[in-house]
């Protein structure tokens, strides 16, 4: 019962961002944006569908019930959803599914992106891991966890590279490059 309920706020979580994202594309579509990587975006979508779509078949056939690390891993996946409110809370109306650039837009770096230039890839990244674990979900976890550091292999290059030539991305992490 608590996978399901769980599955359920997960799920309504996504539906909620999707609805936010496309509001702030709508925004930044309309100050001037364009979209970077679209080739890709697809499949990043069908990955994710496809990790809920594992995720509920691999817990309903194997049957193995809660990770004995249940309330460790609950508890990290807790704060991870926590960054991952802070990571769009931070970025406002920049913050999207897509890769939409604003040319001559002033790079975000407060909140989490503070400290690091892609935290929400990372809480991405955790919940892909934590999630199935929590449940002892090992292949999707697996699997899922290889299927995203692909996506993301593609996706943050195009995506620096499209913010280095259109706002003050170079400027902003060259410092923190310099200063380490």
């Amino acid at each position: 019962m608590i996978f399901y309920i769980i599955l359920f706020l997960v799920i309504l979580q996504r539906l909620t961002e999707v609805s936010i994202a496309k509001r702030n594309e709508k925004w930044m579509l309309s100050q001037g944006a364009y979209e970077v990587g679209a080739s890709h975006y697809p499949y990043m979508v069908t990955m994710h569908i496809s990790f809920f779509l594992f995720l509920i078949v691999e817990v309903i056939t194997n049957n193995t019930g809660l990770s004995p690390l249940f309330p460790l891993l609950f508890f990290l996946f807790v704060i991870v959803q926590a960054l991952r409110i802070w990571c769009i809370r931070s970025l406002g109306t920049f913050w999207n599914t897509k890769i939409l650039i604003l040319p001559n837009a002033e790079v975000v770096k407060k909140g989490p992106y503070t400290f690091m230039r892609h935290p929400n890839y990372a809480v991405v990244c955790l919940e892909i891991l934590l999630l199935p674990l929590m449940f002892q979900a090992y292949f999707t976890a697996f699997c899922f966890t290889l299927l995203n550091m692909t996506i993301l292999s593609v996706r943050i290059p195009i995506e620096e590279k499209a913010l280095r030539d259109a706002t003050n991305y170079n400027h902003v992490f060259q410092k923190k490059i310099s200063e380490s």
